[in-house]
């Protein structure tokens, strides 16, 4: 006989039943999620991991209930995580080692890296690897950016990596007090972390702040007394501050550390390039050959050297030996044309530069340099239009605005030229050529509409306080300046002691104009026109505006 259950009991009973349903169901996935925690305690490879994540994705499809679901997110994250790194590490091998894969493995681990941080937010590893993954070529700058700020924000309790978060972000600010802001916290979090130090140490030398910046150095040296790039950096510094000999013996211990490289025999020869002991210089760059006869750089860097002793034959001589080992070399042909412009060899320079702007027609240091050499020679227009080409892609270049304004004034060009002067002092106002250029022409212009004789006064006042009233052609300028608003007591001042400095052919320019001043005449320039072959202005308003472009400095 069947036992009688009370229908309280039969209730119980089924409510039993349907609660152990709910729990299967809410852990049908269980299954999975022990085979994917078995299987990550020896998961190494990166398909292991996959299996693992696979599994973890499986058992969440399925269902778990609150507990291994949370645990579930925590395995997945996590092994995300560490398939994300190694695909990581590959990435940045394969980058380094231009292989072109780097861009698959950088896809590979960002998506694992950004799944691991959707599921658990607060990881400052994963975080500073998407970030520095997003900064190699091709990759997001903002997500970079934001995701150094999430490290930085997830890492309170860990010091390391928020200074290392910090470090990378200083990277990215392009402001000076923004970067150097990140660095002083990096480096109070970890105050024996070299690269911090070495990092703020280049910042703060980068302001000018050079005492600041030897202190840190000298902290890194204290920690790694052989460090190399630190060791650099500080010669550097004292170079800057004009510390020659306190560089120079640093450089000694330099070459010990690193016997068979040429950089401590350029570092010295840059020193005595700064000193102005060019042969010295030229000793140093000697020893570095010896050791490694065909290194290009170098060779570029003696024939400057070269060219600064006037030794044009051993300048060109270095300088045809890297273009036999490298044709294409525009930094050796761009040198080859300034060395011969500066022997005065011009219309060789110019064929140079010519065959080079066919190999390189948007190379704007070519460009500029062919245009200097044009207005040198009196190619005017030429000279113009390829200033004009200079200036399309930079408009605020002040060495082409100011080549073009003094091309447009020797061709007549009076207003153009005053207004390429007046952009080119807005980007550099202390210049002395291009305020007494301007100054001249606002004084002497034969064009009434331009002519500002209060303002010319101005201009010329600051020239010649400037280079402190040493320059003959400069205080012309101002005796004209005065002469154009009718004080021509003050102009015959200024214009006796432009007399009593000038020399040769300028003395004979400058005394016409005072003679002009004590008969009571303004001095005006001549409109010369288009002709190229026109006589320039009587006297020159430019300090050497004809001369050849300068040669470069030595700098290794």
């Amino acid at each position: 006989m069947s036992p009688i259950i009370r229908p309280a009991v039969l209730f119980l009973l089924c409510a039993l039943m349907l609660s152990a349903s709910e729990v299967w169901a809410q852990n049908e996935g269980q299954q999975d999620l022990d085979l994917a925690t078995e299987k990550k305690l020896n998961a190494t490879s990166h398909s292991e991991l996959g299996e693992v994540i696979d599994l973890c994705e499986s058992a969440l499809k399925k269902g778990l209930d609150e507990g291994n679901t949370t645990f579930a997110h925590q395995l997945l994250s996590s092994t995300r995580l560490q398939r994300g790194v190694g695909a990581a590490r590959r990435a940045v091998e394969a980058f380094a080692g231009r292989d072109q894969d780097w861009l698959q493995f950088r896809t590979f681990a960002l998506a694992d890296l950004d799944r691991s941080v959707e599921l658990e937010p607060n990881q400052p590893e994963a975080l500073i690897l998407i970030a520095q993954l997003n900064l190699l070529p091709g990759g997001d700058d903002a997500r970079a950016r934001k995701a150094l700020d999430e490290a930085i924000a997830a890492s309170s309790d860990d010091p390391g990596q928020k200074a290392k978060a910090l470090l990378i972000r200083a990277g990215l600010a392009e402001n000076l007090e923004r970067r150097l802001e990140d660095l002083n916290e990096a480096v109070r979090l970890s105050s024996n972390e070299t690269t911090a130090l070495r990092t703020r140490g280049l910042t703060l030398a980068d302001m000018r702040k050079y005492d600041e910046a030897l202190a840190d150095f000298d902290k890194v040296l204290e920690l790694e007394p052989d460090n190399l790039a630190t060791l650099a950096a500080k010669i550097e510094v004292l170079t800057r501050q004009e510390r020659y000999d306190d560089a120079l013996v640093l450089l000694e211990k330099f070459r010990e550390l690193m016997p068979q490289s040429v950089d401590p025999w350029v570092l010295q020869a840059r020193v005595h390039g700064f000193q102005k002991n060019f042969e010295a210089a030229a000793e140093d760059l000697n020893a570095a050959l010896k050791i490694d006869p065909d290194n290009l750089g170098v060779l570029l860097l003696r024939a400057s050297v070269f060219q600064e002793l006037k030794q044009t034959d051993k300048a060109l001589a270095d300088v045809d030996q890297v273009l036999k080992m490298a044709p294409e070399s525009t930094a050796a042909m761009r040198l080859r044309s300034a060395i011969l412009a500066g022997a005065g060899k011009f219309e060789e320079a110019v064929k140079q530069f010519e065959e080079l702007q066919k190999k390189a027609p948007d190379d704007l240091e070519v460009n500029l340099r062919l245009a200097l050499i044009y207005s040198g020679e009196k190619k005017l227009p030429q000279a113009v239009e390829l200033f004009s080409k200079v200036l399309a892609s930079e408009p605020a270049n002040v060495i082409a605005l100011r080549g073009r304004a003094d091309t447009l004034l020797i061709l007549g060009r009076h207003a153009e030229a005053v207004a390429d002067f007046e952009k080119a002092l807005k980007q550099d106002s202390n210049d002395s050529g291009l305020l007494n250029n301007l100054a001249w022409v606002l004084a002497t212009s034969p064009d009434d509409t331009l002519r500002n004789g209060k303002r010319a006064i101005e201009l010329a006042t600051k020239a010649c306080e400037v280079t402190e009233y040493k320059e003959a052609h400069i205080l012309s300028t101002l005796a004209a300046a005065y002469a154009e608003t009718g004080d021509f007591e003050t102009a015959i001042k200024w214009s006796e002691k432009a007399v009593e400095l000038g020399e040769g052919a300028q003395k004979e320019a400058l005394t016409k104009e005072l003679e002009s001043y004590r008969a009571g005449k303004p001095w005006r320039e001549l409109l010369t026109g288009e002709d190229p072959d026109a006589a320039p202005p009587s006297p020159p308003p430019a300090d050497q505006k004809e001369s050849a472009p300068p040669a470069p400095e030595p700098q290794p």
